[in-house]
């Protein structure tokens, strides 16, 4: 394993560290610390609101911040805030910063939460170049949402008291040129961090953490999004560590610690026959632990459009079930409708994935109408993980691209074919839709 990683428990944990500050945090002009606007701190109090009577703390300090160029909504440490559902919304003067330092709570009751703000718990929406940083903890409280979960299915019945939507800790709305840095984010109901629509996206040094065993719960999802680079951060959360879906484009992750998860996902796209589009997305220098997948792009039968343009490289593997993967007959239920219509993958890359399995190594599940193209794999070395019974060989089906040695399983040798002519042309057909 990487010389930045410990074991802790058993398991390892990737520890790659920060690159080297550029400078201290920019001066501000002005601050805004939630507790000159009533917020109490003492955890259990509704910081987003003083009282019936008064202004809501965090958002007065907002509104505040919002009208000054270079301003700072400080969420002071050594304090904890209670913090009901909110939209903290621009358009804003520029270089806005949201400094936690302090550690903010959603309500840890599931009853408590109104209807309509179930989508998400901190909604950031219409901001232009706005950075979220400091040393603070944003906590979703997510287990009673989560135990909730596992009880409906033993029931056979749906809760009256659990809503099927569950809420995003930290969601970003049409917002361009944001950052997000230094933060740690725990235990949210659902997604962690999640960006709509928007544009310009840096995420550096952030610590992301649920148990294995909560369900839903990725690190960071994307869609709609481009220009994004996620770097220098560690992940470990009960789905993808990172979730990229439709309409995501120029998107790099890299020196990424990702386990316990599901791996870092392209997908699921086309569902419901819609049309998906991702292109130019690099993955490398990576450390996977403990994770259900790899690198992994999974598409719904029936679906039109593209993903093309990926690299997946330089990642290190340790106990991960299925380390590489196209799935293009994903489906999430029992049972699922066979379709001819697919999302056309091509331009895909795996080179130097390199570590141990405990499930199959290899799962390249075509189309058997649209193939995939210009598959590539370069330096795989996958061996089983020791004492794991039931290894299966590797699933190459309907994939065409070119194999450079070494490919360890021998099983990988004959998993992609050499294309034609009329197989590009059955898969350029379908990636005209985008």
């Amino acid at each position: 394993m990487d010389k930045h990683n410990e074991q802790r428990n058993g398991n390892y944990v990737a520890n790659f560290p920060a690159p080297a500050p550029s400078g201290a945090y920019p001066t501000q002009s002005a601050t805004f610390n939630i507790l000159s606007f009533g917020a109490k701190g003492n955890g259990v109090s509704d910081d987003s609101k003083v009282n019936v009577l008064t202004k809501q703390a965090l958002l007065a300090a907002w509104k505040s911040a919002c009208k000054v160029t270079g301003a700072v909504v400080e969420i002071p440490s050594e304090f904890k805030f209670l913090i009901k559902p909110i939209t903290l919304q621009g358009p804003c003067m520029t270089r806005l910063v949201f400094q936690i330092d302090g550690t903010i709570l959603a309500p840890p009751n599931v009853g408590s939460w109104p209807k309509s703000s179930l989508y998400q718990w901190i909604n950031f929406k219409w901001l232009y170049n706005f950075t979220i940083q400091g040393t603070g903890i944003v906590d979703g409280q997510g287990s009673n949402w989560w135990s909730s979960s596992q009880i409906i299915p033993l029931k056979k019945k749906r809760s009256k008291i659990i809503p099927d939507m569950k809420p995003t800790a930290l969601r970003f709305y049409a917002s361009y040129n944001v950052t997000v840095r230094d933060i740690r984010i725990v235990n949210s109901p659902l997604c962690h961090l999640k960006f709509d629509n928007s544009e310009g996206v840096k995420i550096n040094n952030i610590t992301i953490s649920a148990p294995e065993t909560s369900p839903n719960t990725d690190g960071v999802h994307l869609q709609n999004t481009k220009d994004v680079e996620i770097q220098h951060s560690n992940i470990a959360c009960g789905d993808d560590c990172v979730s990229i879906q439709t309409g995501c484009s120029n998107v790099h992750i890299h020196h990424i610690g990702c386990g316990p998860g599901h791996g870092i996902s392209l997908g699921g796209l086309g569902k419901d026959k819609s049309v998906a589009c991702v292109s130019n997305i690099k993955v490398e220098n990576i450390v996977m632990a403990n994770t259900l997948y790899g690198a992994r792009i999974k598409t719904w039968q029936g679906g039109l459009g593209s993903v093309k343009n990926v690299t997946f490289s330089n990642i290190q593997l340790s106990e991960v079930q299925v380390p590489i993967m196209i799935d293009q007959y994903y489906c999430d239920k029992n049972i699922c409708k066979n379709q001819t219509g697919a999302v056309a993958v091509s331009g895909v890359k795996f080179d130097q994935i390199i570590g141990t399995y405990s499930a199959q190594p290899i799962h390249l599940a075509c189309s058997n109408s649209v193939p995939c193209i210009d598959v590539d794999l370069i330096d795989i070395q996958l061996k089983p993980s020791p004492g794991c019974a039931g290894i299966q060989q590797a699933l190459c089906w309907n994939s065409y691209g070119k194999s450079q040695a070494p490919l360890v399983p021998s099983s990988m040798d004959y998993c992609v074919k050499s294309g034609n002519d009329l197989v590009r042309r059955i898969s350029r057909a379908y990636e005209d839709r985008c």
